[in-house]
């Protein structure tokens, strides 16, 4: 493997981007770096989970990625009473055949938009961890792949509020990023009151990207050059994450390697083949906060929340960035 990548092939995926981010921004105005942000999950071929009040564009947002490239596509809405087999699929008697047959669940998608995921009990968002860490279902001894490229954008509400379940640690580290959404400018909100025609089911977006040109995406991450000396700083985040005395424990392994392909999605979408610090530096906090826990909890997940983050933005501040 080359340290750069190939002009021909920058230059495409700078033009599938490019087109992908433009379809999206028809429907979300004044969101360019969580659009950004969306792209970089989904070059670094990982899961996104959006945090946030109802009705800022959650759903909307994940209908635009999902509705500008040619994949399938399914949508399950959590609630307390689905069941596991409500989203993996189940094996069902077959009378004619004589044998059971696997029929699959709504996670047999390209991008697969689990709406409200912490409204579900604890065991249906178990049935996700499988699939989501390997692209692979398994009912009744039998293994189903789900297929490439294969994306879990979930949504959820804030959990102060009634009727939520909190994601298990397990599956909270199995989200490259979380994001937050958070209300749009006046003049953005303005333009949302004039052109709102209906819900997200009314978006109308044509496909501007193939399952292959996604592919193809997700395979340059892979080769975007990563210098040690940003490695090292890398390392330096994560060890300051498990000496910290504000948190319960530091981040995993499998963090800092999330930290390392989401910096090399995210140079890719800025149309560069090279990771620089300030990549490392903008990510840190969108890739970590989900997966740390405060020594001390409140009690209010929320205010648990700004506490790792405030603690992360100092560790931020305190580690030196390779020059």
């Amino acid at each position: 493997m080359s340290d750069f990548v190939a002009a021909p092939r920058m230059e495409q995926a700078r033009l599938v981007l490019d087109r992908l981010r433009a379809n999206m921004r028809e429907t979300i105005r004044g969101k360019d770096g969580v659009i950004d942000l969306v792209l970089t999950g989904l070059a670094a071929g990982g899961h996104v989970l959006l945090e946030d009040l109802p009705g800022v564009g959650k759903t909307t947002l994940a209908y635009s990625l999902a509705r500008s490239m040619d994949c399938t596509f399914s949508r399950i809405q959590f609630t307390s009473d689905l069941l596991p087999g409500d989203v993996t699929g189940v094996a069902v008697y077959d009378e004619t055949m004589r044998t059971f047959v696997f029929k699959p669940g709504p996670v047999f998608a390209h991008i697969v938009l689990a709406d409200e995921i912490n409204r579900a009990t604890p065991k249906t968002q178990s049935a996700l961890l499988e699939v989501m860490d390997r692209a692979r279902v398994s009912v009744d001894g039998q293994t189903h792949a789900v297929g490439s490229p294969f994306m879990v954008f979930a949504t959820q509400n804030p959990l102060d509020f009634e009727g939520t379940f909190p994601l298990p640690e397990s599956q909270m580290d199995r989200f490259l990023l979380r994001l937050r959404m958070g209300y749009p400018d006046p003049a953005d909100e303005r333009e949302v009151l004039r052109r709102a025609r209906g819900g997200y089911d009314a978006i109308a977006l044509n496909p501007v990207a193939s399952r292959e040109e996604v592919l193809e995406l997700q395979a340059l991450v892979g080769e975007v050059f990563v210098e040690d000396t940003v490695l090292d700083y890398m390392l330096r985040l994560v060890g300051a994450t498990r000496a910290e005395p504000e948190f319960r424990h530091g981040v995993s392994v499998r963090a800092g390697v999330a930290l390392r392909q989401a910096a090399q999605a995210r140079a890719l979408v800025a149309g560069r083949d090279f990771v620089l610090p300030e990549d490392v530096a903008a990510l840190a906090l969108f890739v970590f906060a989900h997966r740390l826990a405060p020594l001390r909890p409140s009690g209010a997940p929320a205010e648990d929340t700004r506490a790792v983050e405030a603690a992360l933005r100092r560790i931020l501040a305190e580690v030196a960035r390779p020059e």
